[in-house]
């Protein structure tokens, strides 16, 4: 396997446009914005709670070199995949995927969630989720009670960030986040399940809207049930994210394989997850 501590695919050799919006040459920020994202990142390194979490991150580098991890996404799909194949594996929650933890029976190794309406609404469930738990710097106001959270630095994108220590970009999707917290841990295949990249729900990328009933594009309708604000999907970006993602890990010798059941995302290959685990 070659030596992945650096690995980085350019933003410049994947598509440029984003929405309505088109990157400039290397998708960066105006030097204004860019020197205040730095600003922001020196003082949260400054900043004791900073830098913890740096210190975390740092004993994290590589740790899970060579295993293997898998992310669960929260589709619906989840209700049709054998999650008892995943006891004993390394796992990365996300956002609310605790509603099943009672029902497995164990909880994830990891959770990660960064939108800042999701950690608002369940400020409570994130203070007491078990196993590490991954967030951005700005939801350290709702979580700063809890004294081991691990916090990240959002960077400008398109870009996969191989060290996280530098930041992460989050893509459009918590996955994509977990994805770079797999690679900076080592793991050198990543498995998804649940992770079916379709909504019914249709609207602008990122429109801020109120459930009025159940939740169907989840596996729980209670997982933004009614009266939760959420923010409708932007999955033009989350797919130019994952074809970052599957570059990365191919060019470092890894991969990440697509175990969800009739998922719709086609960037990475796909396999049956009692194959994959096997």
């Amino acid at each position: 396997m070659t030596d992945s501590r650096d690995a980085h695919v350019p933003a410049s050799t994947m598509p440029r446009r984003i929405g309505r919006a088109v990157l400039g040459p290397r998708g960066s920020m105006s030097v204004g914005r860019s020197l205040m994202k730095a600003r922001a990142l020196s003082s949260s390194h400054l900043h004791p709670t900073g830098r913890r979490s740096t210190s975390a991150l740092e004993s994290l580098r590589d740790r899970h070199a060579g295993d293997r991890c898998v992310i669960i996404g929260n589709g619906p799909s989840l209700n049709k995949t054998d999650l008892s194949l995943l006891r004993d594996q390394y796992t990365f929650g996300l956002n609310r995927i605790y509603l099943l933890f009672e029902e497995l029976g164990w909880s994830t190794t990891f959770h990660v969630v960064v939108n800042q309406h999701v950690v608002e609404q369940c400020q409570q469930d994130f203070l007491s989720v078990p196993g590490p738990l991954f967030t951005t710097w700005p939801n350290r106001r709702h979580l700063n009670e809890r004294q081991d959270v691990i916090y990240l630095q959002k960077v400008a994108g398109p870009q996969f960030s191989s060290d996280v220590r530098r930041g992460v970009w989050e893509g459009a999707t918590v996955t994509y986040v977990a994805m770079q917290l797999a690679y900076h841990m080592g793991f050198e295949e990543v498995v998804l399940v649940g992770v079916d990249h379709r909504f019914a729900d249709k609207g602008p990328a990122h429109k801020l809207v109120t459930a009025t009933t159940g939740d169907n594009n989840h596996f729980h309708p209670d997982y933004f049930g009614p009266g939760f604000r959420w923010q409708l999907p932007d999955l033009e970006t989350s797919e130019l994210a994952y074809s970052l993602a599957n570059a990365t890990f191919k060019a470092a010798g890894r991969r990440v394989v697509d175990a969800t059941v009739d998922g719709a995302l086609q960037i990475f290959p796909k396999a049956r997850l009692e194959t994959v685990l096997q």
